[in-house]
């Protein structure tokens, strides 16, 4: 009984509720109007006995029948519905027929044969009404069920979106930060153990991302400063880096590493194949309820050998803007402009203040910082 589902034993127990109400009613006015008995009350109830056992035993093959296609569901239940009448009648023959005397083969024929004209056509109903319960219930089940394999599936895709931006960031990230350490080591040790420090924060912060756990701003920030700070070991003065953040943006709650691959796009597309390399500037302002970010640089632009539309990066900025798009809505994906004199990749998400605690937060943030 643990193992039958709630919902079907409220099922049952309703449909069981609906014909005993029915019994009652119909036998009442059959003792007023033409047979003042009492035997009839228990004829009744014996009747409704068997339905209520019945009623299981018709669940039970309407779930059968529902493995196999619908022709076979529909002669199944045609055959059922004469087995529910034959099996009814019978018992209703042998209460009002059998047990008064009237037996025998044309006696039982003829009073099922009565039975069909008008009284045992709810014996039709009955079996009818219970296999609709059975398939409204289970169409609605099989909506819930497609329901949560759509947002299971949901989960799955954002963390396996999350689980590629980790993947994205080892490779060649990994081995050009090794080289830069190796170089390091023989001309700055103690730089060389910066950048190390700085490689360990980034992987950690990684690590730590998953799901759907938000980050604040300031916590995403401290990420893209280390990769920054790692990039600027390999490219020198070639590359420079700007932050205008807005200071009351600094506690806003945002996907993590979401950043990092329009930060990464610049570098290698925009600022790395130019001899002179150039600036990369993030920007975050707040406008009314919603925050804007954008990351550009005066790098190659459209000049680029490959163009910056989400297909040179692999994951980068596809699964940015999925993810993007996924949670905040499809307003909030990635808008990308190019020309001659650089690139620009930017997004809006909502935002809502909450009472003002934004400034708060994010002084005790950067108290403990300091501390």
């Amino acid at each position: 009984m643990e193992e039958i589902p709630r919902i079907w034993k409220k099922a049952y127990l309703w449909l069981c509720f609906w014909f005993a109400i029915n019994y009652g009613v119909g036998t009442f006015i059959e003792w007023e109007l033409n047979t003042p008995h009492t035997y009839i009350f228990w004829n009744a109830l014996s009747l409704f006995e068997a339905l209520c056992v019945l009623i299981i035993a018709i669940f039970f093959y309407a779930n059968w029948l529902f493995k196999f296609s619908v022709y076979v569901q529909v002669t199944g239940h045609a055959v059922g519905a004469m087995m529910h009448f034959l099996i009814m009648g019978s018992l209703s023959y042998y209460l009002e027929n059998h047990v008064e005397g009237y037996i025998g083969w044309d006696v039982w024929q003829a009073h099922l044969i009565g039975l069909l004209r008008w009284e045992g056509l709810h014996f039709h109903d009955q079996y009818i009404m219970t296999v609709g319960v059975y398939y409204v219930i289970s169409y609605f089940k099989g909506l819930q069920k497609r329901e949560a394999e759509k947002s299971e599936l949901s989960l799955k895709n954002r963390e396996m979106q999350i689980s590629l931006l980790k993947s994205q960031i080892n490779p060649h990230f990994l081995f050009n930060t090794l080289n830069s350490i190796n170089t390091l080591i023989g001309s700055s040790k103690e730089q060389a153990r910066k950048v190390i420090t700085q490689l360990s924060d980034i992987f950690r912060y990684a690590l730590d991302s998953h799901g759907d756990q938000m980050v604040k701003l300031i916590h995403e920030l401290d990420f893209i400063d280390n990769y920054i700070r790692i990039q600027q070991v390999r490219f020198g003065d070639r590359m420079k880096f700007v932050k205008q953040v807005d200071f009351s943006c600094l506690s806003v709650e945002i996907p993590p590493m979401i950043l990092q691959p329009l930060v990464e796009n610049s570098v290698k597309y925009g600022i790395a194949p130019k001899d002179d390399g150039g600036t990369i500037i993030l920007t975050v302002k707040r406008f009314n309820n919603m925050i804007f970010f954008e990351v550009k640089d005066d790098g190659l632009g459209s000049n680029a050998k490959k163009v910056m539309d989400g297909s040179s990066s692999g994951v980068g900025l596809n699964n940015t803007d999925q993810r993007l798009k996924s949670i905040f809505g499809p307003g909030s994906g990635l808008r990308i402009r190019s020309n001659e004199w650089g690139y620009s990749v930017s997004f809006f998400i909502p935002f809502e203040d909450a009472d003002q605690q934004i400034v708060s937060s994010t002084l005790d943030e950067l108290n403990s910082k300091a501390v």
